[in-house]
C-alpha cells in the first residue's frame, strides 16, 4: 500500500485532569511489522492499542491507518481486528462456526464464507479440528481459534492485547513461536501489547518500551536489550547491574565503591554517570589466578550462589549498596565458585552502557 501501517501523531489521552494515560506519543509502525508495545501495568500500552482500535479516542493528536485519518470512527469502521486475553469463544458452536460468525453477521456470501474460513483454519493449523467444540481444544488451540476469527475478516492490522496471558508457561513459550510464524505467513501488521519482556524480545521485529504514558525507546530486540538508552529501559528489560560513578578524566570514572574503571565513549567530561552491565557480561576470577588483560576489574566476595541447571547465578558483594548479579554458564571449563570466596569481577569496556535517568 506504500504507506505506514499505523501512525500516531502527538497522541495524548487524558481521563481527567490528574490522569494522563498516554502523553504526546509519536510512533510509526511499518507495513508487515510485528511490533510490540512493552511496559509495566499502567504505562499506557493498552490505552494506546485501544485508541488504534477505536475503543478510545485521543484527547489530542491523530491516529492514521495506511494514511487514512481515523478520527472518531468506531471499531467496526476501522480496518483492524483485536484479539484479547479472553478468547470469548461460543461454547455451543464448532470451531468453523466460531470463525465464520463475524462474516455471517456481515451477510457475506455463503460460498465466500466457506472459502475464507477454510483458508484461515489452514493458516492457524486447525483445519482438522473444524468440527470440534472449544471445550475439546487445548488452551493453545482455543487461542488459535480466536486468532482465526480475527484474521478471517482480512484486517489491515491485527491488534493483540496480551493474548497469551491465560496460558501456562510452556504453552505460552510454544505459542510465541507459533504467533511469529503465523504473522510471517499471513504478512499483515501485528501490534502486540505485553508486559512480558521474553515475549517481546522473542517475537518482535521492533519494540516500543513505555513508562508513565511516554514512549522511552523504540528498536529491535538486540538494540533494546544490548543498548538501552535510559535507566528505566535497562532495568525493565532483563537483569541489570546499575553502577553510579563520577567522571575522573578522559575515559574513566570512580565508582561509588571507590574503584576507578574505564567507561564507554560518549560520556560527559565531568559529573555523574550510570553504568549498565548485564550479569552475563561479567566474569569471576579466583584471587590467586591470572586476570585477562584489557578488562575492568574490582575485588569482591561471593555471598550467594543459585543453581539453574544451565547457569549459576552469583550475588557478589563489591562495596556497592546492592550486590552485583553475575551469571556464568555451567560448563566444565568455567570455574565454580563457593559462597565466601574472594574473587575479582571483570568486564570489557564495551560491554557496559551509559544510561540516563
Amino acid at each position: 500500500m506504500g504507506k505506514a501501517a499505523v501512525e500516531l501523531v502527538g497522541v495524548t489521552k487524558r481521563f481527567d485532569e490528574d490522569v494522563t494515560a498516554v502523553d504526546a506519543l509519536d510512533l510509526t509502525i511499518e507495513d508487515g511489522e510485528f511490533f510490540s508495545l512493552l511496559g509495566p501495568s499502567g504505562c499506557g500500552k493498552t490505552t494506546t492499542l485501544r485508541m488504534i482500535a477505536g475503543f478510545e479516542f485521543p484527547t489530542m493528536g491523530g491516529v492514521r491507518i495506511h494514511g487514512a485519518e481515523m478520527g472518531l470512527k468506531p471499531p467496526n469502521e476501522r480496518p483492524v481486528n483485536t484479539v484479547f486475553q479472553s478468547y470469548a469463544l461460543f461454547p455451543h458452536m464448532s470451531v468453523f462456526d466460531n470463525v465464520a460468525f463475524g462474516l455471517e453477521m456481515k451477510k457475506v456470501d455463503k460460498a465466500d464464507v466457506e472459502t475464507r474460513v477454510r483458508r484461515v483454519l489452514d493458516q492457524v493449523q486447525l483445519a482438522r479440528r473444524a468440527d470440534a467444540k472449544p471445550s475439546q481444544l487445548s488452551g493453545g488451540m482455543q487461542q488459535r481459534v480466536a486468532l482465526a476469527r480475527a484474521l478471517v475478516n482480512e484486517p489491515e492490522v491485527l491488534l493483540l492485547d496480551e493474548p497469551l496471558g491465560a496460558l501456562d508457561l510452556k504453552l505460552r513459550q510454544n505459542m510465541q513461536y507459533e504467533l511469529k510464524d503465523l504473522q510471517s505467513r499471513v504478512g499483515i501488521t501485528f501490534i502486540y501489547v505485553t508486559h512480558d519482556q521474553e515475549e517481546a524480545l522473542t517475537m518482535s521485529d521492533r519494540i516500543g518500551v513505555m513508562s508513565a504514558g511516554k514512549l522511552l525507546q523504540v528498536g529491535d530486540s538486540h538494540q533494546i536489550y544490548e543498548t538501552p538508552t535510559s535507566r528505566f529501559v535497562a532495568d525493565f528489560i532483563g537483569d541489570i547491574n546499575l553502577l553510579e560513578g563520577e567522571v575522573t578524566g578522559s575515559g574513566t570514572a570512580r565508582l561509588s565503591n571507590g574503584a576507578v574503571v574505564r567507561i564507554p565513549s560518549g560520556h560527559p567530561s565531568n559529573g555523574t554517570v550510570t553504568l549498565a552491565l548485564r550479569p552475563e557480561r561479567l566474569m569471576l576470577h579466583p584471587m590467586a589466578g591470572s586476570l585477562p588483560e584489557g578488562r575492568n576489574q574490582i575485588r569482591a566476595r561471593i555471598s550467594r550462589r543459585t543453581y539453574y541447571g544451565d547457569v549459576y547465578y552469583y550475588d557478589v558483594e563489591a562495596g556497592f549498596d546492592e550486590p552485583l548479579d553475575v551469571k556464568e554458564e555451567n560448563r566444565p571449563d568455567v570455574a565454580r565458585h563457593e559462597v565466601g570466596d574472594e574473587v575479582y569481577v571483570s568486564w570489557t569496556v564495551d560491554s557496559a552502557n551509559l544510561v540516563s535517568d
